[in-house]
């Protein structure tokens, strides 16, 4: 089966920033990320129809016979059976929104698909505060598939208190020491390799993914995922963390997503409720305006290779762009655009080529290459952001 994710313009305009780098499957919820998901429900073969500067990074992969899969959607037991019973020139949509094609091509059979309306609830992550809302259910859904017809490693720590055994994953390699582990009311995954130290307080549903640390003395309040590679401390609730980022430090995170490559100072803080329990809005690249959410809890989006300084202090709702490097004292606005500098004092420019040492720099801590491909996503998302750098225009 040769699936291909494809990004629907108008989703992929509303999960900006966190898709200036990435395509929209490419976005992790749950355990997993979207495109991960369906690779593992479907196995076969799972590329990305995407923005043309994305694709040296997320290639497409075309044959005669393609399912194509809206990027936005995860994968359920009902939409698999719907999938694998799809005929070429088959689709299937719900509220006007194509979710499945079988073609060859599909902007050439767009007009003549045959389409069929889904008659169940789907979950597709069509805003950002959707990542954080959904991902408890995400994290259970995951965990089923992960862990099916297999043994967790045991945990052989003598000072380690765990509840709720029969919902805990431990993946090989991993190492937990003197934590709390509370899965009663929800699953807890700890991946490859992975570190719990000691002190750390869990609560379930939770994840930490390959490679990633638990600091001594953490609170995981939970419905929290930790991507691969990345360190987690202090108090973390509700929140997803893509992979390859830092919240290593004493200080609060709810409701929150960071994309990868981020580093959060020690001591950041982000307020996820309004002083007068109001609902939040936050900034839309769709509408190029702050919406209503319709969420009380909100807290922090933040694009890939973002940075905050020691004692930062986020509103809430507020979203930070690819490449920003936040500091300074008092609540800085409540979006700040890609590459910028600063703070409540007022922002500058990020100049690329010092943005491009500092990526060079943090990747070469993960022992991996910031090469032509990343600098060029980089790059792109550096002039199409432009706009946004009004003081730029001054």
């Amino acid at each position: 089966m040769n699936i291909i994710l494809f990004d629907e313009p108008s989703i992929r305009t509303s999960l900006l920033p966190l898709t200036y780098t990435r395509p929209v499957a490419a976005c992790r919820i749950g355990i997993m990320t979207i495109a991960e998901k369906w690779q593992k429900h479907l196995g076969g073969t799972v590329s990305y129809l995407t923005e043309d500067y994305l694709t040296k990074k997320f290639a497409l992969n075309k044959t005669e016979d393609n399912y194509y899969i809206n990027g936005a959607l995860c994968p359920d037991e009902k939409l698999i059976a719907a999938v694998q019973k799809l005929n070429v020139g088959e689709g299937i949509e719900l509220n006007g929104q194509l979710l499945i094609a079988r073609a060859k091509d599909l902007e050439a059979s767009k007009e003549n698909l045959k389409l069929t309306t889904f008659p169940n609830e789907v979950t597709l992550i069509d805003q950002p505060w959707k990542i954080f809302k959904q991902n408890a259910a995400q994290i259970k859904s995951d965990f089923k598939v992960i862990t099916k017809g297999r043994t967790s490693a045991s945990i052989t720590d003598l000072h380690t208190i765990v509840y709720g055994k029969e919902n805990i994953f431990i993946e090989e390699g991993a190492s937990i020491k003197a934590a709390i582990l509370n899965a009663e009311s929800g699953p807890i995954y700890i991946g490859k390799n992975a570190q719990v130290h000691e002190g750390a307080i869990i609560k379930g549903s939770f994840a930490l993914c390959e490679g990633s640390h638990i600091q001594m003395g953490a609170k995981i309040k939970g419905d929290t995922t930790i991507g691969p590679y990345s360190k987690a401390g202090g108090e973390i609730s509700n929140s997803v963390i893509f992979g390859y980022s830092n919240k290593g430090h004493d200080g609060f995170i709810g409701n929150t997503v960071l994309g990868e490559w981020c580093n959060l100072g020690a001591d950041t803080n982000t307020s996820n409720l309004k002083n007068n329990y109001d609902q939040v809005k936050l900034w839309s690249y769709e509408k190029q305006g702050f919406v209503n959410t319709g969420e009380q809890f909100c807290g922090l989006i933040m694009g890939d290779h973002s940075k905050s300084g020691i004692n930062t202090m986020f509103n809430t709702g507020t979203v930070v762009g690819v490449s920003a490097n936040v500091f300074g004292a008092g609540f800085p606005r409540n979006f700040i655009p890609s590459f910028s500098w600063g703070g409540v004092s007022g922002l500058t420019t990020f100049n690329i080529k010092k943005a491009d040492e500092v990526a060079a720099r943090v990747l070469e801590r993960r022992n991996l290459k910031y090469d032509e491909i990343e600098a060029g996503i980089l790059q792109h998302v550096y002039e199409i952001t432009s706009p946004y750098r009004i003081w730029d225009k001054k």
